[in-house]
């Protein structure tokens, strides 16, 4: 049966089990979703389990849209939504997409506007007709998630067409006879960074990440036999925005790879604020960008975003889901279903096992999982971070001592994650005069990085999420804050002044206004530099904390080459997003069942090889720490 004759069997299907006054105009496959058209919407909305059943009868993701002819007119909708809804809903705005039939309600207690079990959502429809969505009002205003709202509206035909395409390609007819898994290695194995790998049967082959490798100009190996030409690829998985897994993605695009992205929404947000700012900063060292801002958006507009727990159909013989990985906002590990019951393998990409001031730690309750490629930053038998109290009150005692001192203490790090990770701690420190009240400068793109994880709530532990709601007690709100701007002279200004504290990206030192920061505090012996994050081989971030006393300055302000390290160096372990050796073993220890097998990847040759051996001697399981350009067959 092929996708047009499946598809009308679908809506026969579903026209016998719908009461027959609701009008069903066309079925298609949007991406994984089977979509209902219909023509009484409201209709549809009088029966709050129809969808559920059909979802489940048919095992079919439906969404239902109504005809855009049908609609009730966008400000006579918004009348009937502020009837409807409790004023103490606190309704801030409204986006309409006439195509989807959609509206989003924006609300500061989104619980309200849905009612209990969706019963306010459901009486929204049966009086306009649309379909409404709800988000909670963002504390603050991320520019970043605006314009990727407003851009795939202004796509939507075109998106709409790609949707309809992937979604036939999606439930296309199996075509291939044979049973075979396998994954080949394009990056990430015996280094840190440059993520990359091809998962591959006979029916399908889906790449998982895209990144770069830091303080190096080394690519994915994209150009071997088995992952061209790009546009016989299938999907592009991501785990994660951070750019050692994202940072290539685009540049698919750019060479004929036309298909779907799969990542969570915050990673999509993150991974378009971190791509462009990648541009930005190696047109600044005078690098020529491996692509343009146009492949950010064609990624973006290819994007089928998934929540944590989401099982969805990407292929043919594959079911992805995503699950927390405690890493940063959104990350995920993947786990992929291929064939009816075949073989199961999944990605951590990077991860934290325990709860952290932002995160819940990593989940690893997987059904079935027989391989899985893990990765093993701080596998080495040393690699232990203290626990987070005494890596906080590290911090502190170096910060009072830098200050008793007269001087200001740096703090490279990754706008997204550590950035936020740190504003927590040094917002209660102050707080509860732990430290004394000084400036926090905030400087790069961490304060949009901040204004996402306030868009995205639902991926934040329970006690931020909580916090952040409550204007007098959210901690990215506090005072003590203050960002810079761009190309601002206040770097010359702070460097001069009293005693503060500056968080500034890039984290490994391998670019951006950290290096500005440098190259003015470094020559004082009363300023401090803090490592509060891994520093990869080849950066500038590893050549200090190694002990070199000059380096040089790229994408510094251009007065000299190279600065003379006066100032105080401090590495303050415990704060990493990446598991250290006691969380990796735990993560895989209390696995319920384990894999049969494990790949160690994304650490250096020892770090890789030591996680692999401990595994192994541990809990008697396969481990191979696999090099690059490898192929691998698993049944």
């Amino acid at each position: 049966m092929n996708v047009d004759e499946e598809l009308e069997q679908l809506k026969n299907d579903i026209e016998s089990e719908v009461p027959s006054e609701i009008e069903i105009n066309e079925v298609e496959y949007e991406g994984p979703e089977l979509v209902i058209y219909t023509g009484t919407p409201k209709k549809f909305a009088g029966d709050g389990d129809l969808v559920r059943n059909l979802a489940r009868q048919l095992r079919k993701r439906i969404t239902v849209r109504p005809d855009p002819k049908v609609l009730t007119p966008q400000e006579e909708t918004k009348q009937e939504i502020e009837e409807i809804v409790d004023e103490d809903a606190g309704i801030s705005g409204y986006d309409f997409n006439p195509d989807l039939g959609e509206v989003v309600v924006k609300a500061d207690k989104p619980g309200l506007v849905i009612g209990k079990h969706g019963s306010t959502l459901r009486e929204i429809t049966k009086a306009t007709g649309w379909t409404p969505k709800v988000q909670r009002t963002p504390p603050i205003e991320s520019s970043t998630v605006r314009n990727i709202r407003r851009y795939l509206i202004q796509e939507r035909d075109e998106r709409k067409e790609f949707l309809r395409e992937t979604g036939r390609k999606i439930h296309r007819e199996e075509t291939e006879d044979e049973d075979w898994v396998r994954v080949t290695t394009l990056g990430c194995c015996q280094e840190v960074g440059r993520a990359a790998f091809l998962l591959q049967t006979p029916e399908t082959r889906v790449l998982i990440d895209c990144g770069d490798k830091p303080g190096s100009d080394d690519t994915p190996y994209l150009h071997v036999p088995e992952a061209t030409p790009l546009d016989s690829i299938d999907a592009v998985v991501l785990t994660h925005a951070h750019l050692d897994h994202s940072a290539f993605v685009p540049l698919l695009y750019k060479y004929g790879y036309d298909g779907p992205l799969y990542l969570t929404k915050p990673t999509r947000d993150l991974m378009s604020l971190l791509t462009v700012d990648y541009l930005d900063v190696a047109a600044k060292q005078g690098r020529t960008p491996p692509y343009d801002s146009e492949m950010v958006r064609e990624a973006i507009k290819h994007s089928i975003t998934m929540d944590y727990g989401e099982v969805t159909d990407i292929a043919p013989d594959i079911k992805l889901t995503m699950h927390n990985a405690g890493h940063i906002l959104g990350s995920a590990v993947c786990h992929f279903h291929v064939g009816d019951g075949l073989y199961n393998v999944g990605f951590s990409g990077d991860i934290h096992y325990e709860e952290t001031r932002l995160f819940n730690g990593a989940a690893n309750d997987f059904p079935r999982l027989e391989t899985l490629f893990m990765e093993a930053t701080y596998g080495g038998r040393n690699d232990t971070q203290p626990p987070q109290e005494q890596a906080e009150k590290k911090l502190q005692q170096v910060i009072q001592n830098t200050y008793d001192r007269g001087g200001t203490v740096l703090i490279p790090a990754f706008a997204v994650g550590r950035s936020q990770e740190m504003m927590v701690v040094l917002e209660e420190a102050m707080r509860e005069n732990r430290i004394p009240e000084m400036p926090i400068y905030l400087d790069g793109m961490i304060w949009e990085a901040t204004a996402i994880h306030t868009a995205h709530p639902e991926y934040l532990n329970d006690s931020l999420r909580d916090r952040i709601f409550h204007e007098d007690e959210n901690p990215f709100l506090a005072p003590y804050f203050e960002q810079i701007d761009e190309g601002s002279e206040q770097r010359q200004e702070i460097a001069d002044g009293p005693s503060s504290i500056v968080l500034a990206t890039n984290g490994m030192m391998a670019g951006g206004p950290v290096m500005e920061h440098l190259e003015l505090l470094a020559p004082e012996a009363e300023n401090t530099l803090a490592f509060v994050g891994y520093q990869a081989e080849g950066t500038t971030g590893k050549r200090i904390q190694s002990g070199r006393d000059e380096v040089r300055l790229p994408g510094g302000s251009g007065r000299s080459d190279s600065v003379k390290i006066e100032m105080n160096v401090r590495t303050v372990e415990g704060f990493s997003g990446h598991a250290d050796r006691e969380g990796l073993m735990n993560f895989v220890r209390t696995m319920n069942p384990r894999p049969e097998k494990i790949y160690t990847v994304h650490g250096d040759e020892r770090n890789t090889k030591a996680l692999a051996s401990a595994l192994y001697q541990n809990f008697d399981m396969r481990t191979i720490a696999p090099m690059n350009l490898e192929t691998h067959r698993f049944i």
